[in-house]
């Protein structure tokens, strides 16, 4: 019979003795130890599951909080601190793009409603004719009998004007017989007349004869126009046209231009300029069109 520390009394009572109060089978010490070991350090599995990373990183500033307060005068209690993981540039950039664009369409659309004016209130305005660059002015040329031409000697005709010269390899005739050919179209089929007009940027070898000769291989109607490089070279500049002297072997040269042709109406203005990608037909056609826009 013995005595603990708090006064109770209890006897030694051996394995053997275990075994006539408890039938069951006695475990040994160290596997008790060691089961009990095993079983501590194995969570059940229903636990793990109900922890996702961000329970976890919240799990750990817990415990690091409550170690650093526990014992400390004055601490304040644990708190339960919950770290967030950091956002990618993605969660910030798209809200930010979308918020740009739709700001852009708020701005495009607040110009645009100041900018309209309402049916019937804009002509008043002085603004209702939009002029563009000014293309042409006056010229003195003598045609293919020599003789003195103006700009004047066209008021009150539609005029179809081309830049070119009689010694062109392939542009050059392709256009003056597209122009030729429309002309022609308008007259037989819509009986709208117009005034072809050749002007040449090489007046040392395109003298009236030679350009008379020229011309007669296309269309009789056309008007061939030559001059002094003075007067060709101020015309060409006033009606924006491109040509440059290229010299080749023997002393023979080419001209680059840019071969455009413009729509003229009867007050000397420019209407349309076209370029070498029209055909006689769509040439003919397109006139057509402007000239039932203008008499609208």
């Amino acid at each position: 019979m013995l005595v603990n520390r708090q006064g109770f009394l209890f006897s030694r009572v051996s394995v053997e003795e275990l075994k006539i109060f408890f039938p069951c089978k006695i475990m040994p010490v160290s596997r008790f130890l060691f089961s009990a070991a095993k079983h501590r350090l194995k969570p059940p599995s229903s636990v793990l599951q109900r922890f996702d990373p961000s329970k976890r990183i919240q799990a750990c500033s817990y415990i690091k909080s409550s170690r650093q307060s526990y014992g400390k005068p004055g601490g304040s209690p644990v708190m339960n601190v919950e770290t967030k993981a950091p956002h990618s540039w993605s969660t910030y950039a798209i809200p930010a793009v979308l918020l740009g664009f739709v700001g852009l369409a708020t701005l495009v659309h607040y110009n645009d409603e100041r900018r309209a004016v309402p049916k019937g209130q804009g002509q008043n305005c002085g603004c209702d004719k939009v002029q563009g660059p000014i293309i042409g002015g006056p010229f003195t040329l003598v045609d293919t009998e020599n003789r003195p031409v103006t700009e004047r000697n066209f008021l009150g005709n539609w005029v179809l004007l081309y830049f070119g010269y009689t010694s062109s390899p392939d542009i050059g005739p392709e256009q003056v017989q597209i122009m030729a050919n429309a002309i022609d179209t308008l007259e037989s089929k819509r009986n709208i007349k117009i005034l072809p007009v050749f002007v040449t940027i090489d007046p040392q070898r395109d003298t009236p004869a030679q350009l008379r000769a020229y011309l007669q291989e296309f269309d009789s109607r056309i008007v061939g126009l030559t001059g002094c490089i003075g007067a060709l070279r101020k015309m060409a500049q006033d009606f924006r046209v491109y040509f440059k002297k290229v010299e080749e072997e023997g002393g023979d040269y080419l001209v680059e231009s840019s071969h455009n042709m413009y729509f003229i109406n009867p007050s000397m203005e420019v209407s349309r300029c076209f370029g070498v990608e029209y055909t006689a037909e769509e040439l003919a056609e397109e006139i057509r069109k402007e000239l039932k826009r203008m008499a609208a």
